[in-house]
Formats: structure tokens, C-alpha cells, sequence
């Protein structure tokens, strides 16, 4: 049975919806409104507040907090600075991807680091001869994600915190509302924004001091449904569903490479000894077998299939979380992962893991749709990741274009 998040007695009143999802054993708005159009313009041309909460948090300290890290990842942390964020996977011995977050440089030996399921074991026993504490603060720890062009100007208003200054991928520490939090330049949307991390018993204050001041910037709660076209939009993996992680793999095939999820440039070989190296040393001269690459599906062909029927085009109203396999010349190359309608670039985008030799930019495929209870192919393009990559996103000072 699910349980509230930090911020569940305001999230709860603004849930016209009740559509609820679980997310790590709490309660997680799929849509506040009855359709996530609202949410997901909020995210593009506004500002969104989401509730991140149910992400796993782990506070890394001690003197050996450096090492341990930089054991577990794929990432330099020699490289990494005092109040940087780094994103970046990690690995079983055989170089397959257990799973993905960040990592915040705090202090020279803490870190906080997130991730998608629990991870507290595989860290624990990378830990041994180490003198390392790691604590999960999971519970002890809330996280709200102000995301959209606005998330700077409002931020700025609420904050006692540098925010015109906050580089991406860079964090801070300041105040909101009298509450000591931690800001950081990070989402999962692709746009600008920011994550605050707030403990757990002051979330509250804080979210009415961003949903008070956020008012004047047509501030709108977003929930998963919004989220997941974002980040599609964003070409940003979904652990579950663009991969899964080795340690849930039942057959070879399900577990990936860095290299075949796009996260190649996150490897850095050259770095001492980590978890997975040897491995990855060696496929990385074999290049791997697949390939993560954005697809563009031709609507004109899938607008004629319905009308072959006596029907409208129907755009779906949600992405797909579903895998349904790509061709090329007849013969299966890959399977599209997540599928949505991008309100954005009015095009159906997709992310998918293909063959090698059919992950080149430009190349045409074909992926599978369904009408009517009928499965048809249609024509699509292989295209450069990300579809949607805004400048404000990185820039700084932030500008809201």
C-alpha cells in the first residue's frame, strides 16, 4: 500500500483527478486535471511543480566517501568539483548497467546520490575496507522539481540564493521561506529548471512559498504523465522500460552496455579501477551490438491507415510505455520503447534500441502501430537525440525566451 510523500496534504487537495500511480512505494500524481495538457504546457512555456520525492537518496561520507564513488561509477570524481552534479550509470562486474542518477558533490568527502530503485546493498558492499558511511535518506529527505522557462525568475523571487549564477549541473545551498535547502540546476524535463532538496518535515513550507509566488507565473502541479513527454522529448532514459536493469534481467538479451543506451561518453576508461572496467575495455572494441537512437514516425502514413478505416487520426493521449518492434527491409532491427505525440514539435517521436547497423541518422525503418485492432508498419526516421534541446536550458544567466 503506497504511503503520502512529504508534500501529500497539498499534492492530495490539488488532485482533481485521483489518478495515482506508485512510485516507490508512495503515491504519485499521474495528472492533476482530468488530461495533462495543462501540466506538460506548464513544463514548456511556464513553470511546474513536481513532486520527486520518491526518488532513492543516499548520503555518502566519510574519508573514503571519493573513493567508494568513483569505484561504483563510470564517471571521473577526480574531475568533479565541490558543488557540481554529475549524471552518470553504474555497473555490475560484466559491464552491464544496474542503473542511472546523479551524484552531488556537496563537500570534498559527502555526496548525495540519486537513483531509481534502491541501491543501498550493491553501494554497502563496494564499501568494504572503505571508511565510508552511507546512510539512506530516502525517507528524511523531499524533493520538489520546478521545471519550465519561468523556474529561474520565480526561483529568484522566493530564494535567498545566488540563482542567476547556478550553472547547470551545479548546486547551491540557500534558503526558501526561512527553510534551509539545497538547489540544484537538474531535472528530467529537458528545459531549465531546478531540483530542491528540502527535509522532509519542512517540504510543506516550502512548496506553499513556490505555489503562493508561483501564481504570477501561471504556475501549474505536474504529474507523470506530463513528465513522461517531457522526457521523451528530452531523450532521457526510464529505467524499467528503455532498459532494464541487470540485476532484473532474466536473459542476456535484457541487460545493456553504456554504450547501447547512448551513455558511452559517461565510460571514462582511462580513470583507476572501477566496478565493471575490464569489461567494458573490451566491448567498447567491439563497439557493442545496439544502439538507443530517437525515431520520427511519419503521420502522414499513419493518418492514411485511419482513414482507410472511415476514421479520424487519433493522436494518443498518453505515452506509450510498451515495446513494439522496428524493421528494417522486412526483418526485425529493434524495438521502440517509449512512444509519444510531442505537442511540442507536432511530430510522433519515439526512443528505441536497434541494431548498430541501423542506427545511423537518416536511416529509414519501420516501426509497428495498430489500428482497429489491425498491426500495420509505418515509415520511420532515425534522427539525432535529443528532439528537444532549448538553450535556455543550459544557459547562464538563465534566459526564459
Amino acid at each position: 500500500m503506497p504511503i503520502g510523500t512529504a508534500v501529500h496534504e497539498r499534492t492530495f487537495r490539488l488532485c482533481e483527478s485521483l489518478n495515482y500511480r506508485d512510485w516507490a512505494g508512495y503515491y504519485a500524481a499521474s495528472s492533476y486535471e482530468t488530461h495533462h495538457e495543462h501540466e506538460y504546457n506548464a513544463i514548456r512555456n511556464a513553470v511546474a511543480l513536481i513532486d520527486v520525492t520518491p526518488l532513492f537518496k543516499y548520503r555518502v561520507s566519510g574519508r573514503d566517501a571519493t573513493r567508494l564513488v568513483d569505484r561504483v561509477v563510470t564517471r571521473d570524481m577526480s574531475k568533479v568539483a565541490v558543488g557540481q552534479v554529475i549524471y552518470t550509470p553504474w555497473c555490475d562486474e560484466e559491464g552491464k548497467v544496474i542503473d542511472d542518477g546523479t551524484v552531488s558533490r556537496l563537500e570534498e568527502n559527502v555526496y548525495r546520490w540519486t537513483a531509481a530503485d534502491p541501491n543501498l546493498r550493491w553501494f554497502t558492499q563496494n564499501a568494504a575496507g572503505l571508511d565510508v558511511s552511507i546512510e539512506d535518506v530516502s525517507d528524511q529527505l523531499a524533493a520538489l522539481a520546478l521545471q519550465g522557462p519561468m523556474s529561474a525568475q520565480l526561483l529568484e523571487r522566493v530564494a535567498d540564493a545566488d540563482i542567476r549564477n547556478l550553472r547547470y549541473y551545479r548546486v547551491t545551498r540557500g534558503r526558501i521561506a526561512g527553510v534551509h535547502v539545497d538547489i540544484s540546476r537538474t531535472g528530467y524535463t529537458g528545459d531549465l529548471g531546478y531540483e530542491i532538496w528540502i527535509p522532509w518535515d519542512e517540504a510543506i513550507t516550502v512548496w506553499d512559498a513556490l505555489f503562493d509566488a508561483g501564481r504570477a507565473f501561471d504556475l501549474h502541479p505536474a504529474g507523470m504523465l506530463a513528465l513522461d513527454v517531457a522526457r521523451i522529448e528530452a531523450g532521457l532514459l526510464l529505467t524499467d522500460v528503455d532498459y532494464i536493469s541487470s540485476r532484473k534481467a532474466l536473459i542476456p538479451a535484457q541487460k545493456y552496455l553504456p554504450f547501447e543506451l547512448g551513455l558511452g561518453r559517461l565510460v571514462q576508461l582511462e580513470k583507476p579501477a572501477f566496478v565493471g572496467r575490464a569489461a567494458l575495455r573490451k566491448e567498447q572494441r567491439r563497439g557493442g551490438g545496439r544502439r538507443l537512437v530517437g525515431l520520427e514516425i511519419d503521420w502522414n502514413e499513419v493518418e492514411r491507415l485511419y482513414d482507410a478505416v472511415g476514421l479520424a487520426p487519433q493522436v494518443p493521449s498518453t505515452a506509450s510505455r510498451i515495446a513494439v518492434p522496428v524493421y528494417a527491409r522486412g526483418n526485425q532491427v529493434g524495438k521502440a520503447t517509449s512512444i509519444t505525440w510531442s505537442p511540442t514539435l507536432k511530430k510522433m517521436i519515439a526512443l528505441a534500441s536497434v541494431s548498430s547497423e541501423h542506427a545511423g541518422v537518416g536511416m529509414r525503418l519501420q516501426i509497428e502501430t495498430t489500428v482497429e485492432a489491425v498491426r500495420h508498419c509505418v515509415s520511420a526516421r532515425v534522427v539525432p537525440l535529443p528532439f528537444f534541446n532549448p538553450q535556455r536550458k543550459t544557459a547562464t544567466p538563465p534566459a526564459s525566451e
